[in-house]
């Protein structure tokens, strides 16, 4: 049986957007082989101890103010999709479930947002937050990270649209107190994406960002300077 997963959905939308109107392929990070560290039990000075609502996290998003000059932030849009399947990744589809479809992390309380680079379609970087207890957000996150990174190439198909993701495990930088990192490759008719996502969590909150890799390399640390220094 096939069933609908959460962040592969959500990266397999942003790269088949991409895909449609990219002229060619983005630059690559660089590799590794590490995809956890901690930076130890007592965390960043500032991190959050308990539970953020979603309002909260809101207010702690990144602005257009916040990243400089060239980013445009992007419409909202609805990513919920109900025909979307994964193939070929047993870890992947036992994560399924009807609150996966929605594209995003099951954690209670979230916020969103998107930037453009210069206009292009193939510069976005996207920044998502999530909060929960700290034990919550590291077993929910370790287990998508490792079920993506664990299927070396699988297939998600996004209506009769069938995408081609292939993962690699990245070296993760050292920030917060946890961190992991990985990069999507997404091929789609004849058509390349190439997507970095790192996810740091500090305390009760947990950042990702992901995009062009070079975007999502310049923007994560501001991104979780914001949401510790936002108390």
């Amino acid at each position: 049986m096939r069933r609908r997963t959460t962040l592969a959905i959500s990266l397999a939308l942003t790269a088949s957007a991409a895909l449609s109107g990219c002229t060619g392929s983005p630059t690559t990070g660089p590799s590794g082989s590490a995809t956890t560290t901690a930076a130890g039990p007592a965390g960043p000075a500032g991190a959050p101890s308990t539970p953020v609502s979603s309002a909260a996290l809101g207010q702690r998003l990144l602005t257009e103010a916040d990243l400089g000059q060239g980013y445009t932030r992007k419409p909202e849009r609805e990513s919920r999709r109900d025909d979307v399947t994964v193939i070929g990744c047993p870890a992947l589809e036992q994560l399924g479930g009807d609150a996966a479809a929605g594209g995003s992390l099951d954690f209670p309380n979230k916020a969103k947002t998107a930037f453009t680079y210069n206009g292009s379609t193939g510069s976005e970087v996207s920044e998502e937050l999530y909060s929960d207890t700290p034990d919550k957000l590291t077993d929910g996150t370790k287990r998508i990270f490792d079920a993506m990174t664990g299927c070396p190439v699988y297939q998600v198909v996004i209506g009769s649209r069938p995408v081609k993701v292939t993962t690699q495990k990245l070296t993760a930088p050292a920030l917060g107190e946890q961190v992991w990192s990985q990069l999507l490759s997404f091929t789609a008719g004849g058509q390349e994406s190439v997507v970095k996502q790192t996810a740091v969590r500090t305390g009760s909150v947990l950042v990702v960002v992901a995009g062009s890799p070079g975007l999502v390399d310049a923007q994560v640390e501001r991104a979780l300077g914001k949401v510790s220094s936002s108390r």
